[in-house]
């Protein structure tokens, strides 16, 4: 049977093989892996079948240490199983993988490997986290490419089974992971082929079962532990050849001939790396293109790492060998040299001298670190690596690829050195969310499969939710494609986003006689005026053939909003002429089918449009034959931000963080807050614009806004008088204003991300044309220049006095400053107005734990923060420790700072002689229940710090370094549901039950959002979300009512488009309680699949609906005689239909399987009535406080 050809990424060819060869699949969401998990449960979902010709069992668990521990249960009832991982959560998995290793225990882990957080996080690939695994027991196998994720995926399997030895089976996170390949996929019978029934057997005959019972898993003590863990040491010492077998018999099957480590170079190199993953396909190229060139060169590549068999590692080098480089992609502080390079020294330590040794001395050997975290490993690189095993520039522990202007440890590459692939190359810039990255996806895949190329795309983008720039890298020839690095010379550049213009030096990239496509908003006999300087001139320089298309006009147009990743897509096909026109759109609108048909006809009816319209609005520009702009791009960040920002922060931004040396970078991960404020996106192509005739003045657009872009203030006569001329006021309404006070509701218009839900939830409408707002959307272009002037004087405002405002409304809450701004999240975020709204009310106080999560990835992801400091300095202190432990995490700051705070009052009763006596009564009895009680203690620990500071005493100096925690801090731990109601439960709930004074912060999206949309015990019945492709058949977990049996814990569940109102007075409340609180706050998403801009009118269909309920469970109330349950919510007065209708992951089903989807929406909505009647019987109970 012949083998198709299929163009996938790493993730899909693993969980290809892992699925035809497991019965048992136990998951959990993390990047980059879980896409491997998603399509074993897709797979699952559909039927389809493994060899034996059953469908694996998917399970999804609540952590990787909890998938860890099914899979070792699975395992040992004798199950075929496998799991799917990264970083931490690899880590999670060691406890349990020492285990099944001690065990014998046949079994493959694939990792999608990834960096470890140390001073920061990154979602990125290297090798620290299958590194630090190392120990475990496992075998480690080793995947570079695509094509040999599933080969080697199979390898594993079937050396497992006969080894007993554990797997991991591991290829370099996003860059293999996520790199798409034109790869020959194996048949089932291949798959047959390689596995050994037998072996099956007898695993599954090592299983549990009482018919045959054994014990396993004995505790031992120290006369027989030692000799138990030495009894493993034959199987260990057999599994190489049992691998290299498999590899043999893999290539009598298939023909692709695999080693324990495979040398490729000169037969006679005297210079050799030693690598193992994705760069060794890259050395392999750079080796290559410098044999041309009569070099003496090799590469080594490391594919079974552990067991590291010192023989067959010999066998591999040419005797002729006297340099090696050997490179790993991790670190080990304090260590004598990474992993891979000790194994190295060592093995030639071990056997140069001795009998039978090819090589008659030691060859000279050092090792260097590259491709942290995704860093670029480019032919430059590799050939200064080679250069630097000449014995004048001979560097040992060096790193490549970074510039080390601390240790010295960097070697310096010529950026101009290229291997000259024959490759097509195109690139194309876009905006996260745009749908740039997925268009290029299917293009890629319909050049994989249309043409006899080889074909490769790899997607570059940061891990800000929305507005950040995607960089799309396709690459396509006759030629095996092993260019695992980014294309620096382009035959073809597209700009999906004119504003990128001003961000990124895209042109550098163009080859000479290159094509460059532009979505420009201007026509094309215009376009080269609004050109900046210096594209003018790469344009002529290069002789570049420019075509321009207004996309979002065509977007909008043909019913596509703004997506206008198909129309960008079909000007490709159109230009670059790889597929006849006309086979390219019939591709291109299958492509469309395949990936919308789900979503409805009418999605794939305006996609079909929009690719009919696009061919008559793509123009090809007239190039003038010189330079004519006076302008060139325009400043990243302007002259007046801090050097801070100027020379770091605005680095970053332009795309250039690689040219950062590392003196730039903080030691422990500390980094300024604010700097969201110098970025100015520009990614809303239209924003909301005041009109002041018909403004209530509620403050509702401000409460709701998702990035703190719209702001009122009230300002004076005189205020009004100096304003810029287009700036907007009006009279301030209340009595409690004075008469020359004015209003003024003010858009950031840079900052703003065009969501709409402003406008949508503005309940002041013009009583002549109702389609009329007190806000409405418009362009922002025409807008932008006076609205930033306009901007920038309301910034200058003073803001009003907090003691001037009532805390507990809406109108009041909102004058006060957010300390959470601009950030990164989603175009019409539901998480971000509740943050806002903390740091409004709470912000100058706040200390916060932050689960990792989209919270995290949006408020404190580089380059720049969205949390600030006010007028006096202070704001939100911010950290994010992992995913699993934040509750603890929050409580340690809890600890902490009752701890010192109780010294501190304990140093000064001890030196009352030395301090007023009446200040040190004050300060110990304060009452900090309010925010005018904070204020005065906070003037009175001022005024005791300038005490101490005149006081020369090692008991002044230790109170004051702690004498801040005398002023009331809020502690702070907030997260998604993933963390609250998953992996982080256990913690939460012990934290809860510990009765300490901290808030939780519940963002409830229902889905594990963060890393793409999996399952969650949030999820509702019914929902369709990854790893529930099937709609989910439980309901959602009651967290709240949990929370509320521990009887002194606050619980508030809040829906702000339900109530504002009902949200604000939940905050305050929680935060004012003495005890442990709780927030669960409903946080509208983009997986859940409908325009963010309803995002609030959904949040109050669903507390209608019954679905989702507001209430308030307060302590407080039952000391006072009262319910401490206060049900906010109405009665149910709409069916659950009439809010799930509006989404995607809920009608999704319906097309699916109709009657399922039917037979889970009724039971969703008999349970939401249910669910009501109870809370509203509990909140009806009447309470009567006891006399003692």
């Amino acid at each position: 049977m012949k083998r198709k050809m299929v163009t996938i990424d790493g993730n899909e060819a693993a969980a290809y093989v892992a699925f035809k060869t497991n019965e048992v699949c136990a998951i959990y969401p993390i990047t980059p892996s879980s896409p491997m998990g998603e399509w074993a449960e897709q797979w699952s979902v559909m039927d389809q079948k493994n060899i034996w010709g059953t469908s694996p069992t998917v399970e999804e668990l609540q952590s990787e240490g909890g998938a860890s521990g099914a899979v070792h249960g699975a395992l040992q009832t004798g199950a075929l199983t496998t799991t799917f991982t990264a970083s931490q959560g690899l880590l999670l998995m060691i406890p349990n993988m020492y285990k099944i290793a001690g065990e014998l225990t046949s079994t493959v882990f694939h990792v999608s490997a990834r960096s470890l957080a140390a001073q920061a996080l990154s979602i990125f690939g290297d090798h620290s986290d299958v590194m630090a695994a190392r120990s475990t027991g496992f075998a480690f196998l080793a995947s570079n490419s695509v094509q040999e994720v599933m080969d080697l995926a199979l390898i594993a399997q079937a050396s497992t089974l006969k080894s007993r030895i554990p797997f991991i089976h591991f290829f370099d996170g996003f860059r293999t992971s996520h790199e798409v390949m034109k790869i020959e996929q194996f048949t089932e019978d291949d798959i047959r082929g390689m596995i050994d029934d037998d072996l099956v057997i007898a695993h599954r005959n090592r299983g549990l079962n009482p018919n045959h019972p054994v014990l396993r898993g004995t505790a031992q003590n120290p006369d027989v532990y030692f000799q138990g863990r030495e009894t493993v040491n034959p199987y260990y010492e057999a599994t190489p050849e049992i691998v290299q077998e498999a590899m043999d018999k893999f290539a009598s099957i298939v023909g692709r001939q695999y080693h324990l480590f495979d040398y490729h170079g000169a037969p006679d190199a005297t210079k050799l790396i030693i690598i193992m993953g994705s760069g060794a396909e890259a050395v392999h190229e750079t080796v290559d293109y410098l044999l041309e060139k009569g070099e003496k060169v090799g590469v080594l590549k490391v594919r079974l790492y552990r067991p590291f068999s010192i023989k067959d590692f010999m066998k591999a080098i040419p005797s002729s060998v006297e340099f090696i480089s050997v490179l790993d992609r991790t670190k080990e502080p304090g260590a004598t040299g990474e992993p891979l390079y000790q194994d190295v020294v060592t093995s030639f330590a071990e056997v140069v001298g001795t009998e039978g040794c090819r090589f008659e001395k030691m060859p000279k050997i050092v090792g260097g670190r590259y491709g942290l975290s995704s860093k670029e490993f480019t032919p430059a690189m590799i050939k200064a690596v080679f250069d630097n095993l000449e014995p004048k520039t001979f560097k040992n522990h060096f790193t490549i690829g970074i510039h080390d202007d601390v240790s010295h440890t960097s070697l310096e590459w010529d950026n101009n050195f290229a291997t000259d692939g024959n490759s097509f190359g195109a690139m194309f810039y876009g905006m996260g969310s745009d749908g740039t990255v997925g268009a290029n996806k299917n293009s890629i895949k319909i050049i994989g499969t249309e043409t006899d190329n080889f074909a490769q795309g790899y997607f570059v983008y940061d891990s800000k939710k929305a507005g950040s720039t995607t960089v799309s890298h396709l690459r396509f020839g006759k030629d095996q494609i092993r260019s695992t690095y980014l294309i620096e010379k382009a035959n073809f550049v597209a700009c999906h986003n004119f504003e990128l213009l001003n961000m990124f030096d895209i042109l550098k990239h163009a080859k000479d006689n290159a094509t460059f496509l532009i979505n420009s908003p201007y026509g094309a006999d215009d376009l080269w005026d609004y050109l900046p300087r210096h594209y003018q001139k790469y344009i002529l320089d290069k002789h570049l053939n420019v075509y321009t298309i207004d996309a979002l006009k065509v977007a909008q147009e043909t019913g596509m909003g703004v997506r206008i990743n198909t129309i960008m897509q079909t000007c490709f096909f159109a230009i670059s002429g790889i597929l006849p026109r006309e086979e390219a759109i019939t591709k291109i609108k299958d492509a469309i089918k395949k990936t919308y048909g789900l979503k409805g006809d009418d999605v794939v009816k305006k996609n079909f449009h929009a690719v009919d319209e696009t061919l008559a609005n793509l123009f090809q520009l007239k190039i003038p034959e010189a330079v004519t702009a006076a302008v060139s791009t325009f400043k990243v960040v302007a002259d007046s931000a801090p050097e801070f920002v100027r020379n770091i922060t605005a680095t970053i931004m332009e795309g250039r963080g690689d040219d950062l040396p590392v003196s730039a970078m903080s030691p422990d991960g500390t980094w300024p807050l604010g700097t969201t404020q110098y970025e100015k996106r520009n990614i809303a192509h239209e924003i909301p614009v005041w009109e002041p005739d018909l403004c209530i003045q509620c403050n509702k657009c401000v409460i709701v806004c998702p990035h703190a872009a719209i702001r009122p203030k009230v300002v004076t006569d005189a205020d009004v008088k100096m304003a810029p001329p287009t700036m907007k006021f009006t009279g301030i309404k209340g009595k409690e204003w004075a008469d020359d006070e004015n209003y003024i509701l003010q858009v950031a218009p840079e900052d703003c991300t065009g969501c709409n839900i402003c406008v949508e939830f503005c309940p002041a409408v013009d009583k002549v044309d109702k389609n009329k707002k007190a806000i409405n959307m418009t362009l922002q272009r025409p807008l932008r220049e006076t609205e930033s002037q306009n901007w920038e004087y309301f910034v200058d405002l003073v803001d009003l006095a907090r003691d001037r405002v009532r805390h507990d409304t809406v109108k009041g809450s909102m004058f006060l400053e957010p300390l959470f701004e601009f950030s990164g999240a989603c175009v019409g975020c539901g998480e971000t107005p509740y943050i806002k709204l903390a740091t409004q009310l709470f912000g100058d106080r706040m200390v916060i734990a932050n689960a990792t999560g989209c919270s995290s990835i949006y408020g404190g992801n580089l380059p720049t923060t969205p949390y600030k400091k006010n007028v006096d300095g202070r704001g939100p202190a911010w950290s994010n420790s992992l995913f699993e432990d934040n509750a603890e995490f929050g409580l340690g700051y809890r600890l902490t700072i009752d701890k010192q705070a109780e010294h501190a009052r304990e140093l000064l009763v001890d030196m009352g002689d030395a301090i007023d006596a009446e200040l040190v009564d004050a300060i110990l009895n304060a009452d900090q229940s309010t925010e005018p009680g904070i204020y005065e203690q906070r003037e009175r620990v001022t005024k005791l710090t300038e005490t101490l500071q005149k006081i020369d005493t090692a008991r002044s100096k230790n109170l004051r370094s702690i004498a801040d925690n005398l002023v009331k801090k809020s502690v702070w731990i907030i997260g998604g549901d993933g963390w609250a109601y998953d992996i982080g439960y256990g913690g939460l709930d012990h934290v809860l039950a510990s009765g300490k004074n901290v808030n939780v912060l519940v963002l409830d999206t229902e889905v594990y959002s963060n890393t793409g949309g999996q399952t969650s015990k949030a999820t509702p019945m019914g929902a369709v979300a990854k790893f529930s492709a099937a709609g989910k058949s439980t309901g959602k977990k009651d967290i709240g009512m949990m929370a509320m049996a521990y009887g002194n814990v606050y619980v508030a569940s809040v829906a702000m488009g339900a109530s504002d109102a009902q949200t604000v007075k939940a905050f305050i409340e929680a935060e004012a309680h003495p005890g442990p609180s709780i927030i669960v706050a409903y946080s509208h998403c983009v997986a859940h699949g409908y325009d963010m801009g309803d995002g609030m009118n959904q949040q109050k269909k669903a507390v209608e609906s019954g679905y989702w309920l507001n209430y308030r469970y307060n302590p407080a109330n039952e000391d006072a005689g009262k319910n401490p349950l206060t049900l906010d919510s109405k009665a149910p007065k709409i069916h659950v239909k009439e809010y799930t209708q509006q989404e995607t992951r809920f009608k999704i089903l319906g097309k699916t399987d109709p009657e399922r989807a039917e037979m889970l929406l009724e039971a969703l909505d008999t349970q939401s009535k249910k669910r009501y009647k109870h809370y509203n019987d509990l909140a009806s109970i009447s309470y009567v406080k006891e006399e003692v």
